[in-house]
């Protein structure tokens, strides 16, 4: 049998060399002229989705957030938690390499999001002997404690009444007497982990305290820095307090050698310490009986923060309006320790306890780390998204690319499709990015509008310039591009506050943002949120209003002479508050609008009527919607705390889309034009989220 096989095997050889190749196949003209040069599509992992999963989001970035407290484990280093502005707190347990969130009761659970992200937490401290007690101060709710290593938070205010709470210090001979610095309530003190707290303020002038030290060695003996009134010093766990502050000059309280914001103690030799002031770095090595100035070659002398080398003692660090500043001689000459640092807005420093070389910097682009003290510095983000996303582009060529603009970070691109992020922000002088919107025939070009004006790029977002000649300064959270004549633009506006938006409304350029003129003829609400053109008639064109009390109505605003006349089209609307807009590419006489308390209305008549289609949505308040190019009856709405919601049969019924959604306050929806399998959700505080 094998034999007959082999026989078969080398005829069929014979025969294809002897008929030779292929012919060549020669396209139709037809073909050639509708052939493009294809985009190679990536694979789900290489849009950062597992390639087993499907209809499962992952979240890749952008890694950065306004880190404002570190605290490292003092017997496991590797272990360190990050204090976020808006974000709570994250753990790493590699050194940094990776970062997870966890706020598990942290706060309470809100509409706007079931984690936190309205409270940012200013102060955390680890308990010495048990490393797995730890606790937070945050910004205007408390004290929370967490016994298994930050994985449950339970409040712990008992006794107290500020919220406030600026920093906080751990007894390390006796770990369940802690302390709390609060803005507005003094000190604060517990004797049994935060279970019961009293003030501490006797002989303290002032309630508005910006640092504690504690003596490691005799822990009794406190220092305290005051916002206008100096250094006090007490001797007896905060019984009685008593001003030390001979040496600071400007003995005048309230000047500003008096606001100390930084206290440090040196660990082998405790009566040497030092205080960070608005007038620099002043040094006590008597127990602050006296001050001398130790400012040389800082060139900032506003103190945030001040760090001291555990291991040795002479070497110390001070954060300052340039940045970070090295001493190695006990505070008698500084110099700048910067290289590699994105960000010199530093929130916190922590120095690795064992390995005293190595330093952990929380900056306004997140944490920063250094294993040579501060000589150079890289980002160690992956995890750490606290990112607000307020707007999403996909470059319709090459979707791959993609644009994310964000409340306080500018914008970031990828250009594999959410794997990777990087800041395209030079030459934007506003960094909160409300609207982008792509050229469709030259999608180099791209627009931004921003919360003072639009800016333009027409390199890839490389370089940005003002576009805003005519335009009044104000929020633009609305830009739409024409697709057949793609120079013709049009954004919307607020409007600038000393008018009560009297300014506001829709603005169009016909030159690619070079000039622009209002276009607001009977558009009696010029809180203009949201704009869409139709893709088949450009001239028509409609624009989402809010409903603010004062102004003359809002909802649904229809132009079709290009922005020439407006009309209101708000049959059947009940809500006026509109946020989103979506128009089906194949029938626009088919248009989506989500509200905000009223969920999503329908009109198949380009406005004439519209009717409510909720079925199965559990949050009313829409921020964002996304219609699929190639079957437009598939719909997404984005909410503010439900997530993402799919419907298959243009909105008439509504089902959750959150699997692997850790963050539910989604601001903005993009679906890949040539994959539309393939969707991105732009989160209020977790970044970009992908799915496919």
């Amino acid at each position: 049998m094998k034999t007959y096989i082999s026989i078969l095997l080398l005829l069929l050889v014979i025969l294809f060399t002897a008929c030779g190749p292929l012919p060549e196949v020669i396209p139709t003209a037809f073909e050639t002229a509708v052939t493009v040069t294809t985009t190679p599509r990536v694979t789900a992992s290489e849009i950062g989705i597992a390639a087993t999963a499907t209809n499962i989001w992952k979240s890749n970035g952008p890694w950065t957030s306004s880190i404002l407290s570190l605290a490292i484990d003092p017997t496991r280093p590797t272990t360190i938690y990050a204090g976020i502005g808006s974000g709570g707190v994250f753990k790493s347990t590699n050194g940094g390499e990776n970062w997870r969130a966890v706020n598990t009761g942290l706060t309470e659970n809100s509409a706007v999001n079931p984690a936190i992200t309205s409270n940012s937490v200013l102060a955390l401290a680890i308990d010495p002997g048990t490393p797995t007690t730890l606790y937070v101060g945050t910004d205007g709710k408390g004290i929370f404690k967490s016994m298994d290593g930050g994985e449950n938070w339970n409040a712990v205010n008992n006794g107290r009444t500020a919220k406030s709470v600026r920093a906080l210090a751990i007894d390390p001979a006796t770990p369940t007497t802690l302390y709390a610095v609060t803005y507005g309530s003094g000190v604060d003190k517990s004797s049994n982990g935060g279970g019961d707290w009293s003030a501490v303020n006797n002989g303290l002038p002032t309630t508005y305290v910006n640092a504690l030290a504690i003596d490691p060695i005799t822990p009794t003996t406190l220092y305290t820095g005051t916002n206008g009134n100096g250094v006090f010093k007490s001797m007896n766990g905060g019984a009685n307090w008593s001003a030390v502050n001979a040496g600071l000059p400007n003995v005048i309280p309230y000047l500003s050698s008096w606001y100390v914001n930084a206290l440090a103690i040196d660990p082998k030799m405790p009566t040497t310490l030092y205080a960070g002031t608005l007038e620099g770095v002043f040094k006590s090595i008597n127990g602050g009986e006296n001050w001398s100035t130790v400012n040389s070659g800082l060139t900032n002398p506003k103190i945030a923060a001040l760090a001291i080398d555990p291991v040795l003692p002479n070497i110390l660090y001070a954060v300052t309006g340039d940045g970070i500043f090295i001493s190695i001689n006990s505070g008698e000459n500084w110099s700048a320790v910067n290289s590699g640092l994105t960000n010199v807005n530093i929130g916190a420093l922590a120095i690795d306890p064992k390995t005293s070389t190595a330093l952990y910097a929380g900056t306004g682009d997140g944490v920063f780390k250094s294993t040579n003290r501060g000589a150079n510095w890289s980002a160690v983000n992956t995890g750490l998204a606290t990112t607000s996303i307020w707007a999403l582009a996909i470059n319709p060529l090459t979707p791959t690319t993609i644009y994310a603009g964000t409340f306080d970070h500018g914008i970031f691109q990828s250009t594999n499709g959410n794997r990777n992020w990087t800041a395209v922000n030079a030459g934007l002088t506003d960094i909160s990015i409300e609207s982008l919107a792509i050229d469709p025939v030259t999608p180099t070009t791209i627009y931004a509008g921003t919360s003072n004006g639009v800016f333009k790029s027409i390199n890839g977002g490389e370089n940005w310039s003002a576009a805003e000649t005519g335009l009044t300064k104000s929020d633009f959270p609305a830009l739409a591009i024409d697709p057949a004549t793609s120079t013709t633009l049009y954004a919307g506006t607020f409007g600038s506050y000393g008018n009560a938006g009297r300014d506001g409304g829709v603005f169009k350029s016909t030159n690619g943002g070079g000039n622009w003129n209002a276009v607001n003829t009977d558009l009696t609400n010029t809180y203009v949120d949201v704009l869409v053109i139709d893709p088949m008639t450009p001239t028509t064109l409609y624009a989402g209003t809010f409903g603010y009390a004062g102004t003359e109505g809002g909802g649904i605003f229809k132009s079709t002479d290009g922005g020439g006349n407006w009309s209101a089209v708000n049959t059947g609307l009940t809500i006026s508050d509109v946020r989103a807009l979506a128009i089906d590419p194949m029938t626009p006489t088919i248009l989506y609008v989500g509200t905000f308390g009223g969920g999503v209305f329908k009109s198949t008549n380009g406005g004439g009527n519209w009717s409510a289609v909720d079925t199965g949505l559990t949050d009313t308040n829409i921020l964002a919607l996304a219609i699929n190019p190639a079957t437009p009856t598939t719909l997404y709405a984005g909410t503010y705390g439900g997530g993402v919601f799919e419907s298959k049969n243009g909105g008439a019924n509504w089902s959750t889309f959150n699997t692997g959604l850790t963050n539910t306050d989604v601001r903005a929806l993009a679906i890949d034009p040539m994959t539309p399998a393939a969707l991105y959700a732009g989160t209020n505080g977790g970044g970009v989220f992908a799915i496919r």
